[in-house]
C-alpha cells in the first residue's frame, strides 16, 4: 500500500494496488470540503428540521444532523460535492477554459449541469428525496439560498447550492421513511435516540 500526502490540506491518501481511495479518507475530504466553503452540518441539519418538523411530533435538531451525517457517508453523494466544490473553486480562480468559465460564474439558467450531478446523488434516497429536492431547488431555504446569492461577493457556488438542497433532501427523506416505521410501532421521534433515524432500526421483521 502507497500512502500520499497531499500539502495543500494535510490528508493522508491511501491507495491500494488497484488505487482505491479508502472510504474514510473520501468521508473526511468531504467534510472537509463543505467546511471550506462555509457549511457545517447544523446550517443543513436546519433546512432538514425546517421540512420535517410540522410532521414529525418529538423531532430534534439531533435526529437531523445524524441524519445529515449518515446522508453524506454515501459514496454517490460524496463523489457528488467532491466534483462540484472542485468546480466552483477551480472557477474562483480563473482556471476553467473558456465557454465553461463565463458559464460557471453566471451561473446560467440553461447550465443544468449543477443540478444534473446533484439530483443523480438523490436518487438513492427514492421519490419522495426527489420532490423535496425539486422544492429545495426552487425556493432556496436557509443555507442554500446564501450561497444562491454569494457570487456577488467573489464567491461561485453555482454547483454547491444544488449539492447541499440534495444532501438535505436526502436527509429529510430519511427521516420521512422512518417516521412510517414509528407510526406502524405506535412511536414518534420523541421515543427515539438520534443513532436510531435510519429506516428500518430495530423495526420487527427488519434485518
Amino acid at each position: 500500500m502507497l500512502i500520499l500526502i497531499q500539502e495543500e490540506t494535510g490528508l493522508e491518501f491511501m491507495y491500494n494496488e488497484k488505487l482505491r481511495v479508502h472510504s474514510n479518507v473520501v468521508t473526511e475530504a468531504t467534510k472537509n470540503a463543505l467546511k471550506r466553503r462555509g457549511v457545517t452540518l447544523e446550517d443543513i441539519a436546519k433546512i432538514v428540521y425546517e421540512m420535517q418538523v410540522p410532521y414529525n411530533k418529538g423531532l430534534r435538531m439531533d435526529h437531523c444532523v445524524e441524519s445529515v451525517e449518515s446522508v453524506l457517508k454515501k459514496r454517490e453523494m460524496q463523489h457528488a460535492i467532491l466534483v462540484g466544490v472542485e468546480l466552483d473553486e477551480l472557477a474562483e480562480k480563473n482556471m476553467l477554459s473558456e465557454p465553461l468559465q463565463q458559464i460557471v460564474l453566471a451561473d446560467e439558467g440553461l447550465f443544468g449541469v449543477d443540478e444534473t450531478i446533484a439530483l443523480g446523488a438523490v436518487f438513492t434516497y427514492g421519490s419522495i428525496a426527489v420532490t423535496t429536492f425539486g422544492h429545495l431547488d426552487k425556493n432556496k431555504i436557509g443555507i442554500i439560498n446564501e450561497l444562491d446569492t454569494q457570487p456577488g461577493i467573489g464567491k461561485i457556488n453555482t454547483f454547491l447550492d444544488d449539492l447541499v438542497a440534495s444532501v438535505a433532501a436526502c436527509a429529510a427523506s430519511r427521516l420521512a421513511h422512518r417516521t412510517r416505521d414509528l407510526e406502524e410501532a405506535g412511536e414518534t421521534f420523541e421515543d427515539l435516540p438520534p443513532e436510531e433515524t435510519a429506516p428500518e432500526t430495530k423495526i420487527d421483521g427488519a434485518k
